[in-house]
């Protein structure tokens, strides 16, 4: 996967947007980032609940590892995209666009 397959991914979420974070492109829904990218390293930074990384570092440990510090034991992952495929990207994605969203507008979609 590639950085251009995140930004298509990540903007097919309802309401999301790009934006820019500490210098990289990240994505939000109503404000609230869910996803973030860091293309000179190939990898997406996705926001899940802690039991869902824990479950996805058991997994998957090649392709996942939690963010350095206190971003990491808040749910912040990052993912490995030169490993990645597309169902295992889109289901991050979603995830993460879960997390965040507010209830009404993910009850809706």
């Amino acid at each position: 996967m590639t950085p251009d397959d995140v930004r298509r991914l990540a903007l097919a979420m309802p309401e999301a947007v790009e934006g820019s974070h500490m210098g990289h492109p990240d994505f939000r829904v109503r404000n609230r980032i869910f996803a973030a990218m860091r293309p000179e390293e190939g990898v997406a930074v996705v926001k899940l609940p802690p039991e869902h990384q824990r479950v996805l570092l058991d997994a998957e440990p090649l392709l996942f590892s939690p963010a350095p510090g206190a971003w990491g034991r808040q749910g912040w992952t990052r993912l490995r995209l030169g490993g990645c495929d597309e169902a295992t990207l889109q289901d991050a994605l979603r995830v993460a666009w879960r997390t965040v969203a507010p209830r009404r507008l993910v009850a809706t979609s």
